[in-house]
């Protein structure tokens, strides 16, 4: 866990580096590569140093750090822009009323540009990282309960993916003909639950059948500090067009009727 912290770290500070150096890259770009006395480099570095832990807790919040987040998914690249716009905004009201007026507007459309495209690369190439330093010495280490279609699918995802949650062990209620999936060894039947989560050091546990075990697995979760996850499949949802979503403070998971962009967005 140490090392994942570690690496968690780096990350974040390599986040703030990559802010503070494409507006310093913006003000050469906009204003050339000098040192202008009539907008001083001093003030403009000084700014974006202050705003950057600002915009770093603005993306934290969207959760673009969070462990089985895809960097290079749609929806990740939508949060880093979202956080890179906040960022020029704090930015041009921190320099407003610290210094006045800002001179130039082409600037911070440059700093946008250039801080969400070196914040995205960045993402991408650390994520790689991540990914190789966290499964090839297992740090989050997931047991699969459930020998299904589905159950293999996800292991053999998982692995090709190079997964920080590292699938380590496999249990079936009623038991499995095969004695490992894709180089992950099926240790028996669920009687053998409290022995293979402590052997096996489990942070992560991935229900994918034996729907009536549901709350003796939960259980087991919240007595040994692990995280449950349950694939939609053990609910009958193998379409995978199912999402959380809140309903008057409770999150259930709702599968809405297929629809276009416009339904997506508003149901």
């Amino acid at each position: 866990m140490q090392r994942y912290f570690a690496l968690l770290v780096c990350w974040l500070l390599g986040d703030l580096v990559v802010f503070v150096a494409t507006y310093a890259l913006a003000y050469f770009i906009r204003v050339g590569w000098i040192f202008s006395t009539d907008f001083p480099f001093e003030r403009f570095l000084a700014v974006s140093i202050v705003v950057a832990p600002l915009w770093l807790m603005v993306l934290i919040g969207t959760r673009t750090f969070a462990l089985t987040r895809r960097q290079r998914s749609p929806r990740n690249m939508a949060y880093i822009l979202y956080a890179t716009v906040v960022g020029v905004a704090l930015f041009a009201l921190a320099y407003y009323f610290t210094f006045g007026l800002f001179f130039s507007r082409r600037l911070l459309l440059y700093a946008l540009a250039l801080s969400a495209t070196g914040t995205w690369v960045w993402h991408v190439l650390f994520e790689q990282i991540l990914r190789r330093a966290l499964h090839t010495k297992p740090v989050f280490r997931a047991l699969v309960i459930g020998v299904t279609r589905e159950s293999k699918e996800l292991i053999e995802t998982l692995n090709r993916a190079r997964s920080p949650v590292v699938p380590v062990a496999i249990l079936d209620g009623r038991g499995a003909k095969e004695t490992e999936i894709d180089g992950v060894p099926v240790r028996g039947k669920l009687n053998k639950l409290e022995d293979v989560i402590q052997g096996e050091r489990i942070t992560h546990l991935i229900q994918c059948a034996d729907l009536e075990q549901s709350l003796n697995l939960l259980s087991a979760c919240r007595q040994h500090g692990i995280t449950y996850m349950l694939l939609p499949s053990v609910l009958g949802i193998v379409e995978r067009d199912d999402r959380v979503t809140p309903l008057e403070g409770f999150q259930v998971t709702a599968v809405h009727p297929r629809g276009g962009l416009v339904s997506w967005l508003f149901e």
